[in-house]
């Protein structure tokens, strides 16, 4: 982006969360999307990394033939299987659209925090897969080889090639309402009924004291996921506000009806 010459001072009046001004740079004050800055201090403070969390108990339920039953360590690895590439590609849409797009300061500034963590998911998972033995091959392949992992990851992916593509750009009616259902699929259906329905299975084991050390991390994934799933349900918020136009009738029934197909995948 062109960096304009000019002595003209910053108007909060002109920030938007998309099609808005001065996004050349990252200028916090004066901030206008407090809830960007509140998120990337909340989740500041709530920084971990797996390495801090010990698998000695989980390595042993793993190797015990008693332990775990066949349905359970199937359980736990497909969960794995959705879960290692469930943060790449949310990953990816943070990187390669919504911050190439979003024209908020405070809300790019969020978005780095927020890649930097679904990379520490990713670790995670790796980190688990790698304590246990497990075949990494298989498990990181599950989302081509699994019907319930592929359905997955095919009708999220559906809905950010046109963003994706280098010659997308807001500012239109159309494009911008293709920019909101991404913001709306991403963050309410991949990060919240997708993810919390498998951090659900995790849970299980947890309360069995199974697994504990995985269920651990899943408990810090999921501290971060909430933090994510309401960012993104602000600054959709924010956009209704800013553009209003935007969500009409026939476009939040068509969001309805998105959420709905996905509670069948």
């Amino acid at each position: 982006m062109p960096i304009t010459k000019t002595t003209e001072r910053v108007d909060i009046n002109k920030r938007r969360v998309i099609n808005g001004e001065d996004a050349d740079v990252v200028q916090l004050h004066p901030i206008k999307h407090k809830f960007a800055w509140e998120a990337y201090n909340v989740g500041n403070a709530n920084h971990w990394l797996p390495t801090e969390i010990s698998m000695q108990l989980d390595i042993e339920q793993w190797k015990s033939q008693e332990t775990l039953s066949p349905d359970e360590r199937k359980a736990f690895e497909t969960v794995l299987g959705f879960f290692t590439t469930a943060d790449s590609i949310a990953a990816n849409n943070i990187v390669l659209a919504f911050y190439r797009h979003i024209t908020s300061p405070e809300c790019r500034l969020y978005l780095l925090r927020q890649g930097y963590e679904e990379a520490v998911h990713t670790h995670a998972y790796q980190y688990i897969v790698q304590s246990l033995g497990m075949d990494e091959s298989r498990i990181f392949n599950m989302y081509r080889e699994v019907d319930s992992i592929y359905n997955k990851d095919a009708f999220i992916l559906s809905f950010n090639e046109g963003i994706f593509d280098p010659s997308f750009k807001t500012g239109t009616f159309a494009n911008d309402q293709k920019f909101l259902e991404n913001m709306a699929v991403f963050s309410l259906v991949l990060e919240g009924i997708f993810f919390y329905s498998s951090f659900a299975v995790m849970f299980g084991f947890l309360r069995q004291n199974k697994l504990v050390g995985s269920a651990e991390q899943i408990q810090y994934i999921m501290r971060d996921e909430s933090m994510h799933l309401n960012f993104g349900a602000n600054m959709i918020n924010a956009i209704k506000e800013e553009q209003p136009e935007l969500w009409t009738k026939d476009f939040q029934s068509h969001i309805v009806e998105r959420r709905r197909f996905s509670t069948v995948h």
